[in-house]
């Protein structure tokens, strides 16, 4: 019995060669084609004819060869976060990446658990980014700016409650979200305050400027502040509102909207009045704090838009000597409805 040559089950990677073959240019139009190269003037039809050979071949450029010949990535790298994030901040960060995507950027997610400061900077320079957007989660030095900008690195921001050297900082002042609300309820005549401290890591980045910022509003005007520790969770919430006539408190800050809601939910199912017995305010003003009844007060946050930090990241890249700015990134006000 006979036997044909056994036949290789993987296909050839096709090539730039090959798609300018086919298209009937050369390889160097395919690449000013497929990189959007804009220093060099190609007809409409050209274009095409190069998009549609490369479809045909199902061929993609390599993008580590592309970036030793550009001499960097299109790579903007986010950590991503350790910690619960709202359905605010979800919504800038999908903005983000949607709007550094229209401007040609690849975004890559890159897991940092367990990694911090130094450590972390020397994991994401070996990715060879041409910028890092940098939760305040990781507390990036100095140093570690540099080590990403030794590595090519051209825009390294950061975001958090304060500026590092070196880097373009958008500085998220929490505390002023705390004082917003806590002014809020002493200024409705509160004067024993309780301030819900969330149990899940990485949230105190959050609640512990927030908790100074409730201090400093309440300074000077006979206001009590007390910190309550909450877990995220019913029975927690139970256990707090079984224990509220016995704290003495006649309001409550919740951290946030979710924490809110589920606070009120277990004061009025331990049969304490809201607003009477416990005034009760938010923040970032969620759309299911309106549908309530009582309609939850709330803080609202004005986040510069992830669209505005996207054109931030584009003009670094392309400057980037351009001396390191400090961006405020959210001014915050409170709404007063009938929670409070």
């Amino acid at each position: 019995m006979s036997h044909s040559p056994k036949q290789s089950a993987e296909r050839p990677v096709p090539t730039s060669a090959d798609v300018a073959r086919l298209a009937g240019v050369s390889r160097a139009t395919v690449s000013y084609v497929l990189n959007n190269t804009s220093a060099v003037r190609i007809s409409e039809p050209t274009r095409r004819r190069v998009r549609e050979a490369a479809e045909e071949l199902g061929y993609v450029p390599h993008a580590a060869a592309r970036s030793l010949r550009a001499g960097h990535t299109r790579m903007v790298l986010l950590p991503t976060a350790h910690f619960p994030v709202g359905p605010l901040y979800s919504r800038f960060f999908n903005e983000l990446q949607w709007a550094l995507r229209r401007l040609d950027y690849t975004v890559v997610q890159y897991g940092s658990l367990g990694l911090a400061g130094d450590e972390a900077a020397r994991a994401w320079a070996e990715l060879r980014p041409v910028a890092v957007v940098s939760l305040g989660e990781v507390a990036l030095t100095p140093y570690g700016v540099d080590v990403l900008k030794r590595s090519g690195a051209k825009a390294v921001i950061t975001l958090g409650p304060q500026r590092v050297e070196g880097a373009h900082s958008l500085v998220m002042d929490q505390s002023e979200i705390g004082h917003c609300a806590v002014a809020h309820l002493v200024g409705r005549g509160r004067r024993a305050i309780g301030v819900v401290m969330p149990q899940d890591r990485g949230l105190e980045l959050f609640s512990e400027p927030r908790l100074e910022g409730a201090r400093r509003a309440a300074a000077g005007t006979g206001a009590r502040i007390e910190p309550l520790p909450l877990p995220y969770d019913e029975e927690s919430a139970a256990g707090l509102a079984a224990r509220w006539c016995g704290l003495g408190l006649d309001a409550v800050y919740a951290y946030n909207d979710e924490y809110a809601m589920l606070l009120m939910r277990a004061l009025q199912d331990a049969d304490i009045d809201v607003p009477a017995g416990a005034a009760v305010i938010g923040a970032d003003d969620l759309l299911l704090g309106r549908l309530l009844r009582p309609r939850l007060s709330t803080v609202q946050i004005d986040m510069v838009t992830g669209q505005r930090l996207a054109e931030l990241v584009d003009r670094v890249v392309r400057d980037p000597g351009v001396e390191p700015e400090r961006h405020d990134l959210m001014g915050a006000r409170a709404l007063l409805r009938e929670s409070s």
